[in-house]
Order: C-alpha cells, then sequence, then structure tokens
C-alpha cells in the first residue's frame, strides 16, 4: 500500500509533517508538496513554464507548483511505482462550504480523483489568537485512513474533511454533511507598496450563510469532526429543464 501526501501549505508546514507522522506505519508514504504557501491556489495547473521537483529528504519532495501540479506530477510519471491513495492536508484553516472551489488542499485530493484514485482532504479549524495544536487532527486522519483501507467507498467520492481546534476528548464524533454557504466575501483591503503605487490583498472570507443542521458549518460549532462527500461533477441536474425551456426562446 502507497499513500501520496500532498497540502497547499507547503512541504514545511506544520500540518502535513502532522499529517505524515500520523500515518507512519500504515503503508509507504511520499510527500510531494508545494515548496511554498499557495493557499486559494484551487485546481490550477502550471502550463507556462517548467515545474521544477527537489528531493528534500528520504520520500519528502517539493516542487515549484501548485498542490494540483505535485499530484498530477507525482502519479504521472514522477515515480516507477503506483500510489493507491492521496490524502491531502491538514490544511492550516478550515475548508468549509465555498471554500472548497478555491481551496488548494481540496484540489490536491480532485486531482487524485481525476487520475483514479481514492482521495480525502483534511483542514484544522484555525483557532483565534493560538498556535494551532495538529495532534488531534492527526489522530483523526489515521482513524479515517484505517477506515478507507478496510472499507473502500466508491472511488469516485473524495471526502473534505474539517477537524474543530479540540482536544482529542472533547471531539464529538463523526457527522456526515453536506457544504454550507457563505455570504459574499468582504471588500479588498488597498494598501500601497513603498513608492506609494496602490496594491490590494483580498478580503478575508465572508461569514457563514447556510450553516444550519446537516451543513459542515453546523457540525465543526458543535463539536464534530465534519465529513462531506464531494464529487467532480458540477452540473446543476435540478436545472436542466429550467434551462432547456429558457432556451427554447434564444435565437442563435
Amino acid at each position: 500500500m502507497k499513500i501520496l501526501i500532498s497540502n497547499d501549505d507547503g512541504y514545511r508546514a506544520r500540518g502535513i509533517l502532522a499529517l505524515r507522522a500520523a500515518l507512519d506505519g500504515l503503508a509507504d508514504l511520499t510527500v510531494v508538496a508545494p515548496d511554498r504557501n499557495k493557499s486559494g491556489a484551487s485546481n490550477s495547473l502550471t502550463l507556462d513554464v517548467p515545474v521544477h521537483v527537489t528531493l528534500a529528504e528520504r520520500d519528502l519532495y517539493y516542487v515549484t507548483g501548485t498542490p494540483t501540479d505535485c499530484v498530477h506530477i507525482a502519479i504521472s510519471g514522477l515515480f516507477d511505482f503506483e500510489f493507491d491513495m492521496v490524502v491531502s492536508g491538514i490544511n492550516d484553516g478550515e475548508n468549509l462550504g465555498d471554500d472548497v472551489l478555491y481551496s488548494g488542499t481540496v484540489a490536491a485530493a480532485i486531482e487524485g480523483r481525476f487520475l483514479g484514485l481514492p482521495t480525502m482532504a483534511l483542514s484544522l479549524l484555525r483557532p483565534v489568537g493560538v498556535e494551532p495544536d495538529f495532534s488531534a487532527a492527526g489522530r483523526i486522519a489515521r482513524a479515517l485512513v484505517e477506515r478507507m483501507l478496510a472499507a473502500p467507498l466508491e472511488r469516485r467520492t473524495i471526502l473534505n474533511v474539517n477537524i474543530p481546534h479540540l482536544p482529542f476528548e472533547r471531539l464529538r464524533g463523526f457527522a456526515t454533511t453536506r457544504l454550507g454557504h457563505r455570504h459574499r466575501s468582504e471588500p479588498v483591503v488597498r494598501s500601497a507598496d513603498p513608492r506609494g503605487r496602490p496594491v490590494y490583498w483580498v478580503g478575508p472570507a465572508g461569514a457563514q450563510q447556510d450553516g444550519g443542521p446537516g451543513t459542515d458549518f453546523h457540525a465543526v460549532a458543535a463539536g464534530f469532526v465534519s465529513v462531506t462527500p464531494l464529487q467532480t461533477d458540477l452540473t446543476r441536474h435540478a436545472s436542466l429543464d429550467d434551462v432547456s425551456r429558457w432556451l427554447d426562446g434564444a435565437q442563435p
């Protein structure tokens, strides 16, 4: 059994080191991760410049590209063996609701799914004003990987896992959830560079809008580990007939 580990926080991030330690002994582990923080990279591939891969230490490589680059290259030709699973994380910060569309952590898992492997993305809610503690999240990661090895899910399923920042003993268990939704993001923050030219920082994510029972927002707020099954089919199937009727009056 061979597991590929990746993330979007970079190969030196505390979360990926905690994940690697937590999964030690379950399988042969290989880390292929970005050389720096690539949060928000989503599913982007680097197509205009070559991507470099460097061996940092035994079974740990860093890549001058995105999380998607890392997984794609690792599975599609970097090694002379095949992987059995992709585990992405542990992200320093939650990936709830609409976050999954931007998240490089989730994108790494999605790329693994595109390439035919079972995958999961793990994220730890970011505590306010304190250093994150990944110990409980590592135990959750090991439990879920053990479960997937013992009872594999349908291969098209991607698990998006969000873990409250609580001691392991205070976690209330697992909850199967759907994605909630956020309000629109906060306005961009305008600043200036040393020469007085305007620069802009993307504003914070919006507060939860749809965060009721059954959502990932609700589960983590109640102390549960949220496990959301994702799929790559973005078609809004319920709207197919409505759009067909709408198009009846359109002129090509």
